[in-house]
């Protein structure tokens, strides 16, 4: 996967995308969108940051939030206290990513950059493919999830493994 997100970035790099660090690809409901991912980068998610014994505060790009409450790994809450999710990425803290190294695929390809979006669709296309068949070599269903529900999947996995190992799998909430 770390190979697959090199090319993917090398791609988006060539492009000249422009990205402005303003942090609104992240606030997904102030920006109007979401965020999907597959199974296969919620793994990879998984084993770069959420793996148990991995204390995201030790990422290099998480110097100036280590002194943030965190919750089962996560720097910002998952959810509001009325049970709904959070505004926006729990891993966006003080308008960066804290995440970069495993963040996503539609993050590394998605700009506010109005010059970029005649190109983003048909490449991020492209590098799903290549995820998916990634999936399909490892034997992993299928699954694109929105963002924030696939992380309370693994959050709910880091809490009861075996019921968490269902909800990813098959992409169902177990709640």
């Amino acid at each position: 996967m770390a190979d697959l997100y090199c090319r993917v970035d090398a791609d988006v790099a060539g492009r000249q995308g422009v990205c402005k660090a303003s942090g609104r690809c992240c606030r997904f409901e102030e920006y109007g969108h979401r965020l999907y991912v597959t199974h296969a980068e919620l793994i990879y998610f998984y084993a770069t940051y959420l793996q148990p014994g991995i204390n995201p505060a030790n990422n290099d790009h998480e110097a100036d939030t280590a002194a943030l409450p965190r919750t089962a790994g996560f720097p910002l809450p998952l959810y509001k206290g009325d049970g709904e999710f959070a505004p926006g990425c729990p891993w966006q803290v003080q308008g960066m990513c804290t995440a970069r190294d495993a963040r996503p695929l539609g993050c590394r390809i998605y700009f506010c950059d109005a010059d970029s979006r005649g190109w983003q669709g048909p490449v991020y296309e492209y590098w799903h493919q290549q995820f998916t068949a990634i999936q399909a070599r490892f034997g992993i269903d299928y699954g694109y999830v929105e963002w924030r529900h696939g992380l309370s999947l693994l959050r709910r996995a880091l809490a009861d493994p075996i019921a968490g190992q269902a909800g990813v799998a098959t992409g169902r909430d177990q709640e």
